[in-house]
């Protein structure tokens, strides 16, 4: 059973920084195509934010670049996204997705609140 957990979300002041994990497990690392990391804002539509290929290549939305960064651990199977500088309007619900393809799995989801 596919498994896939988010964590490290929390209350943090505009400037300050969090780093968000998604942990997978139930699947091998060799089926996944990229892990990718969306966030969604009250009344909005979820957005991507960052990616995380099987050959490392990563991507980011404009709107983090330059802030954020996603990492991966293949041993413990987990993803990080390390936020820096945040700002209030990065204040969102973060999901991690698991990419297989012609498969997805989605965790639940960790809440980020930046307060001005």
């Amino acid at each position: 059973q596919v498994q896939v957990v988010e964590s490290g979300g929390g209350l943090v002041q505009a400037g300050g920084s969090l780093r968000l994990s998604c942990a997978a497990s139930g699947l091998t690392t060799s089926s996944i195509n990229g892990i990718d990391w969306y966030r969604q804002a009250p009344g909005s539509r979820r957005e991507f934010v960052a990616r995380i290929s099987s050959g490392g290549v990563t991507n980011y939305a404009d709107s983090v670049k330059g802030r954020f960064t996603i990492s991966r651990d293949n041993v413990k199977n987990t993803v990080y996204l390390q936020m820096n500088d945040l700002k209030p309007e990065d204040t969102a619900v973060y999901y991690c997705n698991i990419d297989l393809g012609r498969l997805a799995y989605w965790g639940q989801g960790t809440q980020v609140t930046v307060s001005s």
